[in-house]
Order: structure tokens, then sequence, then C-alpha cells
């Protein structure tokens, strides 16, 4: 794995080199092609070409005789250069400006001489033209001008060439191998220690690495967050799966109890029927029946956290007023004989505020928060159940949570308390907190109320201090 990353990276930066080096050739070739196709009369040679060609125009014949007028002069000094005119015999008719060493007559060879090479002195260059029937030669002194005459074989030339880019070639490809190596291996080194560190993630291994500054340093601050978010998953998934077990063996305990009532009353009436009397088996099938529908609710309570959790219960909503649906529901509760004497207030400073709620599901969740308040304290706790209308000021409300809530449903008691430890779990399923083990119970009746009030697109808040009391808000 390692040498193919260090492979693919190595090939990518020779291609790129190889590339680069074929563009730059054939630019380097254009280039050279277009300055000598277009640029070639910016050159000081081909200035001074010019000067002699056009330096006809200073002249003037007279008597057979050539005469440089004073314009001619001039430029021939702001030129430092000099003329030599010659008759059709090599010979001089007239000159200016010459240096005292130039020769008066010339042989054809001679002129060719002339023409190609520096024969006057090492800062001159000879440049040739004609005019009527006189050639001249016009010597240009400047170090800077000079022209050269290249002698080759085509061949020759050619083979030359392709060595030249063979060479260039192989030079090319070993300097890329030779830098891309290198930095292919510095490259690459980020990479193993995250493949290493992502198979030890895969092993459950979870600890943070060294945050290495360059390309990969978000890449490593990314994985070392994802290490921190996996490993409090694990946490979170060790714990879930610990209170499951614990829930499970309650549920367990919870239903074999009723089961061994049921079982035990149903074989008494089956073995001594005859022996029964009437009132006898009226007990027996109630505390049957009793412990039935107890098994029921508890099935019941699992299917309901169940499709409440996946959002597959189906709801029915309707135009309540929230104020009459829990007046209504407090009276029925102390109606209840088992809850008859117990202190339970509601407190509402509005008459009418209309919901649109699945009146079944809401009434199981209020009632929920209420029964919890009443079974978990001692008989002389005092429960407070208050309705008012709520605006929280913009920044107050979760983004996941974006309604503006209008009606707060406030159940307050002052009973025992929870334990910050609890408050983080008491909405969980399967959690029964430490208050509660002299109570029955499934722990799932606080998850169901928050999913259904979730369900109504509502919030839910908990606030308890330990031996002053526990307030719910229910935000609507």
């Amino acid at each position: 794995m390692k040498w193919r990353i260090t492979g693919r990276f190595l090939w990518s930066v020779v291609m790129i080199v190889i590339i680069v080096g074929i563009i730059n050739t054939v630019l380097l070739v254009g280039l050279l092609l277009y300055q000598r196709s277009h640029l070639a009369l910016s050159t000081p040679e081909t200035s001074s070409e010019e000067f002699t060609r056009s330096f006809s125009q200073y002249v003037e014949i007279k008597n057979g005789l050539p005469i440089v007028n004073d314009e001619g002069v001039k430029a021939l000094q702001d030129k430092n250069a000099w003329v030599q005119f010659l008759d059709s015999k090599g010979n001089q008719v007239a000159a200016y400006e010459t240096p005292d060493n130039l020769a008066t007559s010339y042989s054809p060879a001679e002129v060719v001489q002339m023409y190609k090479y520096k024969e006057v002195d090492s800062n001159t260059t000879v440049y040739i033209s004609t005019m009527d029937d006189l050639d001249y030669f016009v010597g240009v002194k400047n170090y800077g001008v000079g022209r050269y005459v290249l002698n080759y074989d085509y061949n020759q030339f050619l083979k030359f060439i392709n060595l030249l880019l063979i060479a260039f070639l192989i030079v090319d490809v070993l300097v890329a191998l030779i830098i891309g190596l290198l930095f292919t291996r510095h490259l690459t080194k980020p990479l193993h220690i995250l493949i290493d560190f992502i198979g030890q993630l895969r092993n459950r291994q979870f600890k943070k690495i060294n945050v290495p500054n360059g390309v990969y340093k978000d890449v490593f601050l990314n994985v070392n967050e994802l290490s921190i978010k996996l490993s409090e998953h694990e946490k979170e998934r060790n714990r879930l799966d610990q209170m499951r077990e614990e829930w499970i063996s309650n549920v367990s305990h919870d239903m074999k109890t009723p089961l061994a009532s049921i079982q035990g009353y149903a074989e008494l009436m089956k073995d001594d029927v005859d022996n029964l009397t009437a009132s006898e088996v009226q007990e027996f099938s109630t505390i049957i029946e009793k412990k039935s529908i107890y098994m029921k609710d508890l099935l019941d309570d699992l299917n309901l956290t169940t499709r409440l959790r996946n959002q597959q219960l189906p709801m029915h909503f309707e135009d309540i007023n929230i104020v009459s649906f829990i007046r209504e529901l407090t009276i029925e509760l102390l109606n209840d004989p088992q809850f008859g004497e117990r202190q339970v207030e509601f407190v509402s400073n509005v008459n009418k505020i209309v919901h649109k709620v699945d009146k079944k599901l809401l009434k199981r969740a209020i009632l929920n928060f209420i029964y919890n308040a009443l079974v978990h304290n001692d008989e002389n706790v005092c429960v407070t159940i208050k309705i008012d209308t709520d605006y929280p000021q913009c920044g107050q409300v979760e983004d996941s949570q974006p309604t503006l809530y209008k009606t707060r449903i406030m159940i307050t008691d002052n009973g025992r308390g929870i334990s910050p430890e609890d408050i983080k779990q008491v909405f969980d399923r399967y959690y029964r907190g430490s208050n509660t083990k002299n109570t029955h119970g499934t722990g799932l009746g606080m998850a169901i109320a928050r999913d259904i009030i979730f369900a109504h697109n509502g919030d839910l808040r908990l606030s308890s201090v330990l031996n002053e009391g526990t307030t719910i808000t229910i935000l609507l």
C-alpha cells in the first residue's frame, strides 16, 4: 500500500516534468523561429545592414564620381562608420572617414573576404552594397555588432540535435525521478500515519495523534476529532448496552412476577376447582386479570416507544383548548382513589389556548410526568400544574427547534429532587433513576413522554435540586 501511493505520486510528478519539458522545448523552438522571422530587423547587425543599403540616398554622382552630402557625412559620424566606393574593377574612386590602413584596390575574392570576415580590425564589421555602376563598403566600428559565418552538414546537424534531445530527456527523467522520489516520500509519509491510525480506529483503539504542519494539517485535525467522537460513541454504546441489560433484567423480573401469579392461581383453580368458593374464584380471576393487564401495558409501552422513536406512529391531531384539557385531566386524576388524597394544584393565568394535538398521546405524556412526581416522592408531596404563555427572545430557541413557542406547561413538585447524574439520563430509554428502586416500572415512561412532546414539535426542559423538588417545562 505504501509503495503504491508513493508510486502514484512519483508517476504524477514525472509526467508533469515530462509534459513541462516538452512544452518548454516547443515554446523555445517557436520563440527562436519567431525571433528569426519577425524580430530579425531589430538586431544591431540588421540595422547596420539597412543603413548600408539605404546609404545611397546621401550620395550624388558628379562627373562620374560619388559625392556624399553633409547629411550623409553626419550619419557616418553618428554611426561611427566609414564608406569606400569602388568601380567595376575594384579600385577605390572615393572614400569618407576611412582608416589609414584600408586597401584601395580589391580583387573579387578580396571583396568576399572583406564582407565575410573582419579584415580591417576586430571592432569593425564591413557591409557591401551597390548604386549605379559603383560598389561601396560601409564599415561600422562597434564591438557590439558582428557577423558570424556558420558552416554545417545537415545530416550531422540533425544527428547532433537528436542526440541532444535524447540526452535532454534522459537528464530530465533522472532529475524528475530523484526530485519526485524525495518529494513523494515527504508527501506520503503522513498518509502512511493516517492509514495506520485508521486501522487502529477500526480495531476500536481510540487515541489522538500529533498534528503536523503542512498540507495534511486539517486532515489530522479531522481524524483526531473523529477519534474523539468515536470514543464518545463507544462509551455511550457501552452505557446503553449496560442499561439495556439492566432493563431487560428488570423487565424479565416484572414479567416473571405476574406470570408466576397467573400460573399459580390458574393451577390452583384447575387442581382444586371443586373446593373453591365463588368468592375465591372471583378473587383469583381478578388477580389473573390484573396481572394480565399489567403485562399488556408493558408490551404496549415497548411497542409505543419503538414506534415513536422511529416516527411510525400515526398521529390524530385536532384543535383543543389546552387549558380546559389539562384542567379536566387534573380533575380526573384527583377522582382516582389512588391519588384522591394527594395535593395536586392547577393554576392558569389564561382561559383559552388552542393547539392542534393528539389528545390521547398528549394526555399520556402529561400524566406520565404527574405520576412520576406523585409515585416517586412522599405522600405529602405537592404537585403544581401551571399554564401560561411564553414568548422567548431571539437567540433563546435552538436551531433544531425554530418555532417560537407560545404555551408553557410547568409541572412542579417539592419532593426529593433528582441527582445531577440522573438528570443526564432521565429521558433515556431503559433507564430507572436511583430514587425509583422501591417502585415498579419499565423505565420507559419518561422516554415515551419526551418522544410524544417532540412528535408535537414541542420542547422539553427539566430542572431539579436534591431535596427541593423538580420542575418539568413543556413548551408548545
